[in-house]
């Protein structure tokens, strides 16, 4: 009888000992992150491209393809600034203007690309995906 009293406290100093080494680890690599670098007009934005299918509003439900690149936090321009967020935005949504601006990012879904980035803007709508709007782009050559 003794020895099972004595398994139990071994198991709870165990997990307890478990808990405060992750707790240790977890404060340890929460440390905050400076904000990124500003991006303008004309600055390249690299990263994976990512593609999701989402119901369109505006078109009776329709699922519309949603394109939306991933990439290190980038601080935009005033009156923007952060987006309300403590580092940047990190995921950019991409905007095709035309049919052949969706058909360059639906072939180039899954790969790392850059865009040069015109217009940019905080997502504000419910139904944007992303932390950052990209309205006017362009596919750079790597």
């Amino acid at each position: 009888m003794t020895t099972h009293r004595f398994g139990v406290r071994l198991g709870v100093a165990f997990l307890a000992s478990t808990f405060a080494a992750t707790g240790a680890v977890a404060q340890q690599t929460d440390a905050p992150q400076k904000p990124g670098k500003m991006i303008r007009a004309g600055d390249v934005l690299s990263g994976e491209l990512g593609v999701m299918k989402v119901r369109d509003t505006k078109n009776r439900g329709k699922r519309v393809a949603t394109y939306q690149i991933t990439s290190e936090p980038r601080r935009l321009p005033p009156p923007n600034g952060l987006c309300n967020l403590e580092t940047g935005p990190e995921t950019f949504q991409l905007v095709p203007t035309n049919d052949a601006q969706a058909a360059q990012l639906k072939s180039l879904s899954g790969k790392a690309i850059s865009v040069k980035v015109d217009e940019i803007a905080c997502a504000q709508d419910a139904g944007e995906m992303s932390e950052a709007i990209v309205t006017k782009w362009s596919v750079v050559a790597k």
